[in-house]
């Protein structure tokens, strides 16, 4: 098996060729590089604003990629988006896809909303009215994201979304030609009041929230919110795009989860969005997009125009491991690993940095949102940080408009493990002490 990744890599690089039944031989050296041809035409074609143009044709992706970029090596990484891979199930998913790659059918076209027994799945999961018939397979969170809100609003249209909010998602809307406008969260989620104000005085008709274990503040809903978020859109002729993206990753020491909102939504008001990626693997990008009503053909539509399907082995690996023994095992076990990590990063900050204000603590998520003391300058903190050995996500991507304090978000996922949490905390107690 080594031999042949590294014959594979080899191939790939040019270096060397395979021939069948002979064995691997060197490749033939390359010509000299072609000429490096002359792009700067591009500027002007990117940046020119026709008539017809609403908005900004740039997009600015730093909010996404400052959770996808791997840091260097020997640094701590607290800005991680998705699970150690010592978390990850991976015997369990390469299991799953090994056999979704023997079943009848396997690498053939899917049914482009998806295989009926994954959105039945899907269906059964979110709960409630929601049935297979209302679910389309996507391929992850962001790509169902992306799909909602393009189907949703036009080019120029104003979006509501918390404050703080997913990155993300901001840059989805903004790319999508859209207007992010703020409305604040607290301790108990979306504050019914400022969302009804938002809608009134822009007109919007989609909201965008997550009302579990919300990111980054790690909110839940309040339960007399639930209703009021529901009955403000309703009566605005609105949308709420519902993501529900760490319902999986709950800790051990939650309690009963409250229902998704899609599940107590009769009249087709929200738009659910789940996903298996944060609790399997960055690359198992399966996810499910849930609508009733006339809007599930727009849905529909968009997502076939954009993708046309998600692969079918990927679908039926997905089928494979949430059927599977392992599923249940691999749930139970990182929803007690995510609890003794949450409590040894909380227990590490408290002690060591005991200036950075910790208003919430959750039961689920992987991260912790951390307040600054005032007068902290969010950008110089990330960079000592960094020279300390720890990565560290600012707050000011996660708001649209401007933050009221500075914040910096510290994941307890990605990292190896308790030790390297303590470890990553002594290097921003370096970093804060150098800025301050």
């Amino acid at each position: 098996m080594t031999v042949s990744r590294a014959l594979g890599q080899l191939a790939a690089e040019g270096l060397v060729v395979t021939r069948p039944g002979a064995g691997a031989f060197r490749a033939e050296r390359r010509g000299a590089a072609a000429p490096a041809g002359d792009t700067s035409w591009q500027e002007v074609a990117l940046s020119a604003d026709g008539a017809v143009d609403l908005v900004p044709r740039s997009v600015d992706a730093s909010g996404v990629t400052v959770s996808l970029a791997a840091p260097p090596p020997g640094v701590v990484e607290f800005n991680g988006g998705y699970l150690h891979p010592s978390l990850q199930p991976e015997r369990a998913m390469a299991a799953a896809l090994s056999r979704a790659g023997r079943r009848p059918g396997a690498w053939g076209r899917p049914p482009m909303e998806g295989l009926p027994e994954l959105r039945e799945w899907f269906a059964r999961s979110i709960g409630g009215g929601v049935t297979a018939a209302g679910v389309l397979v996507a391929a992850g969170g962001q790509s169902a994201l992306t799909t909602a809100l393009r189907a949703l609003a036009p080019p120029g249209a104003p979006v509501l979304v918390e404050s703080p909010t997913y990155p993300g998602m901001l840059a989805i809307a903004r790319a999508a030609g859209l207007r992010p406008v703020p409305v604040p969260v607290d301790a108990g989620g979306v504050r019914p009041a400022l969302l009804a104000d938002a809608f009134r005085v822009t007109g919007a008709r989609v909201f965008v929230c997550q009302p579990l274990f919300q990111n980054p503040t790690g909110a839940v809903l309040a339960p007399e919110r639930r209703g009021e978020v529901l009955r403000i859109a309703r009566e605005a002729g609105a949308f709420v795009v519902e993501d529900d993206f760490v319902r999986r990753l709950v800790h051990e020491d939650a309690g009963p989860l409250p229902s998704p909102l899609a599940a107590e939504d009769p009249d087709g008001v929200v738009v659910h969005v789940c996903s298996l990626t944060k609790a399997t693997s960055p690359s198992f990008r399966v996810s499910a997009l849930a609508a009733h009503g006339p809007v599930l053909e727009r849905l529909r539509a968009i997502q076939v125009v954009d993708t046309f399907f998600v692969p079918r082995p990927l679908q039926e690996a997905a089928l494979e491991l949430v059927g599977s023994p392992a599923w249940p095992r691999h749930l139970r076990a990182i929803s007690a690993e995510l609890k003794t990590r949450r409590d040894t990063m909380t227990a590490a900050l408290r002690l060591q940095l005991p200036e950075l204000c910790l208003p919430h603590v959750p039961s689920g998520g992987y991260h912790l949102w951390l307040r600054l003391p005032d007068g902290t300058d969010e950008s110089a903190l990330t960079a000592a940080a960094l020279r300390a050995g720890v990565a560290i996500t600012p707050g000011r991507p996660y708001f649209s408009a401007e933050p009221s304090a500075s914040h910096a978000r510290v994941s307890f996922a990605a990292v190896a493990g308790s030790g390297e949490i303590a470890e990553g905390v002594r290097r921003l107690r370096v970093a804060c002490d150098e800025v301050s």
